[in-house]
C-alpha cells in the first residue's frame, strides 16, 4: 500500500518492499532548465554532491536528465541516512576544490559516451530540450559562483520529492535543504518550419521521433509500432536485427515515442521503406489487433508484479514533480484494459503529423509524405560583404545584428540577439550557435576581413554566453582551406568539420 509523508518539508512517497530499502531523492531540475552558455551546470552540481556519498559505486548513482535530477541508491536504512543526508549537504555547500577536477571527469565522461542524440536538437535547436543533444560547453566558464547559484534555485525541499521502497522512513533521516519554490518545466520551442519532416544523419539506421499528447493508448501505441516494426523489418523482411520503440513523458502533458531500426550500408533503403512503411500503416488505421492485444496483455501482467507500488516509485516521483496526473494501479488496470485499436489509431494520426525521421546519408530517394528539414536560413543579412582569401564564391557578411555566410543557393545566418552561444578559441577562430540549431564556423585567417569587424561580432552576443575553449592542435588549423558554414550541429563537432546536411 502506497503511503505519503514528509520530512522536513520534502514530499515522501513509501511502498513496502522486502530486502533492502531502496531511496531516492528527485530534484525538478534538468538539462532542459539551462542555456547553452551554461550546458552541464545541473551535471557539474550532481557530481560535486555525490563526491563526498560515503558508499561503494555499487550502492548509489546520480542521474540528470532533461527535466529531472535524482540521487538514489540500495541499501540499509543506515546507509540510507548517511547518503542522503550527505548528498542534502553537498548542496547546501559544495565541495568546490574539487569543481576542476569534477569537470575534467565529466568531460572524459562525454568522450567514452558515445555519439550525441541528433533528434532533439533538430527538432528543439541549440534550446531547453534541444540541450541533449549539445556538448557541455558551458564547463568551461562555469565558476563557484554559478554552481551555489544553481543550486540554491533549483535543489531546494520544494522543489524535491522523497520516495523510499521499504518499511517507513529510516529513523534518523533529515533532509537539511534550503527554501525554495517548486520549479515548473520549461516550455518546448518549434524550430522546424513544417512536420513530419526528415534529414540525412550519420550511420545506417533510420530513427524516428513523435511528440504525441501523453496518455495509457499513446504507451500501447509505442508498444504496439515496436511489434510492427519488428516483425516487418525484422521476422519478415530480414532486414535489420534491432527494431525498438520507446515511450517517454516530457513532463508537460506530451511524451516522445522514439522509434529505431538498424540497418547494413546495403539495406538501408529497404528499411527506410519498410520504416516508413509502417508509419503510414498505423496512420491509415490498419492495424493488426493482434499486436494491440499482446502490448495491452503484457503491460497488464507487469502490473501484477508483487511489488508494483515499489517499482512505480521513481515515476510517481517525477509525476509529482512535474504536475502530472499519477494513476493508482487499480485505474490503470483499468485504462489498459479499455484500450482500444481506435485509439491506438488516433495516436498514431497524431504523431505521424509531428514526427522527424533521420535516415541514412545517401538514401535513393526521400520518404514519401515528409518534407526535407531546411539547410538554409530564412533571411540573409545586410551588412558589409568580405570575400575569402581563396577567391571562392562565398561571402562572410557582417551586419550590426547578424552575421552570415552566403553561397550560391544557400546561407547561413546567425542573429546575435538568437546566439545561444559564442565559442572562443584563443586563434581567433569563432563558432556562433543559434538558438535554432544553426551554426557558422568562421575561421578569420581565411577571409580578408578586418580586426576591427571580428571584434563588432564578438562585441554583438552578450558576454554571458561566450564560451572560452581551449588553445587547438596548430596542426589543425585551417590556413588555406574555405571557412565551413554549418547547419543544426552533429555529433561532437570537436573536428572543426560543421556543415549542413
Amino acid at each position: 500500500m502506497l503511503r505519503t509523508t514528509e520530512v522536513d518539508g520534502v514530499p515522501a512517497l513509501i511502498a513496502p518492499s522486502a530486502g533492502a530499502m531502496s531511496a531516492g531523492l528527485m530534484f525538478r531540475v534538468g538539462q532542459a532548465d539551462e542555456t547553452l552558455a551554461e550546458h552541464g551546470v545541473t551535471h557539474l552540481v550532481e557530481h560535486l554532491a555525490l563526491h563526498d556519498s560515503g558508499l561503494s559505486d555499487h550502492h548509489y548513482n546520480g542521474e540528470t536528465s532533461s527535466v529531472y535530477t535524482h540521487f538514489h541508491l540500495r541499501g540499509s536504512e543506515s546507509d540510507v541516512v548517511d547518503f542522503l543526508g550527505r548528498v542534502c549537504a553537498a548542496l547546501s555547500g559544495l565541495p568546490m576544490y574539487r569543481l576542476e577536477t569534477e569537470k575534467e571527469i565529466l568531460r572524459t565522461e562525454s568522450r567514452t559516451r558515445g555519439p550525441l542524440p541528433g533528434l532533439p536538437l533538430r527538432r528543439y535547436g541549440a534550446q531547453g530540450y534541444g540541450l541533449p543533444g549539445c556538448p557541455e560547453w558551458g564547463l568551461a566558464r562555469l565558476g563557484p559562483d554559478d554552481l551555489r547559484r544553481w543550486a540554491a534555485r533549483w535543489f531546494t525541499r520544494q522543489n524535491a520529492v522523497l520516495w523510499i521502497a521499504g518499511a517507513d522512513v529510516p529513523a534518523g533521516l533529515r533532509l537539511r535543504l534550503p527554501e525554495g519554490a517548486r520549479r515548473p518545466v520549461p516550455p518546448a520551442a518549434a524550430v522546424l518550419p513544417r512536420l513530419p519532416a526528415y534529414y540525412p544523419g550519420d550511420g545506417t539506421g533510420v530513427l524516428a521521433s513523435a511528440v504525441v499528447r501523453r496518455s495509457t493508448a499513446a504507451s500501447v501505441y509505442s508498444g504496439v509500432l515496436e511489434r510492427e516494426l519488428y516483425r516487418d523489418l525484422r521476422q519478415e523482411g530480414g532486414h535489420s536485427y534491432t527494431a525498438s520503440s520507446s515511450y517517454e513523458p516530457r513532463g508537460d502533458g506530451y511524451a516522445t515515442v522514439t522509434a529505431y531500426a538498424d540497418a547494413l550500408p546495403e539495406k538501408q533503403d529497404a528499411v527506410l521503406g519498410g520504416f516508413t512503411e509502417v508509419l503510414a500503416r498505423m496512420r491509415r488505421g490498419e492495424l493488426d489487433a493482434r499486436s494491440v492485444t499482446a502490448v495491452r496483455t503484457k503491460a497488464l501482467e507487469n502490473l501484477n508484479h508483487p511489488e508494483i507500488e515499489a517499482t512505480r516509485l521513481p515515476g510517481h516521483a517525477l509525476n509529482l514533480l512535474t504536475g502530472q496526473r499519477h494513476l493508482p494501479v487499480d485505474e490503470l488496470r483499468a485504462e489498459l484494459a479499455a484500450v482500444t485499436d481506435e485509439q491506438v489509431h488516433a495516436v498514431a494520426a497524431e504523431a505521424a503529423g509531428t514526427t522527424l525521421l533521420q535516415v541514412p546519408r545517401g538514401t535513393a530517394a526521400a520518404p514519401a509524405g515528409f518534407a526535407p528539414a531546411p539547410t538554409s536560413s530564412p533571411a540573409e543579412v545586410a551588412g558589409h560583404r568580405y570575400a575569402p582569401r581563396d577567391a571562392a564564391a562565398a561571402r562572410l557578411v557582417i551586419g550590426p545584428d547578424a552575421v552570415g555566410i552566403t553561397r550560391p543557393g544557400s546561407r547561413i545566418t546567425v542573429r546575435y540577439r538568437e546566439c545561444a552561444a559564442l565559442l572562443a578559441w584563443p586563434d581567433g577562430a569563432r563558432r556562433l550557435i543559434g538558438y535554432d540549431g544553426v551554426t557558422l564556423h568562421l575561421e578569420p585567417a581565411l577571409w580578408s576581413v578586418p580586426d576591427t569587424a571580428l571584434a563588432a561580432v564578438d562585441a554583438g552576443v552578450a558576454a554571458a554566453r561566450h564560451i572560452p575553449m581551449p588553445p587547438r592542435d596548430p596542426d589543425g588549423i585551417p590556413r588555406n582551406a574555405p571557412a565551413v558554414a554549418a547547419g543544426p550541429m552533429r555529433r561532437l563537432l570537436a573536428n572543426a568539420r560543421l556543415f549542413l546536411s
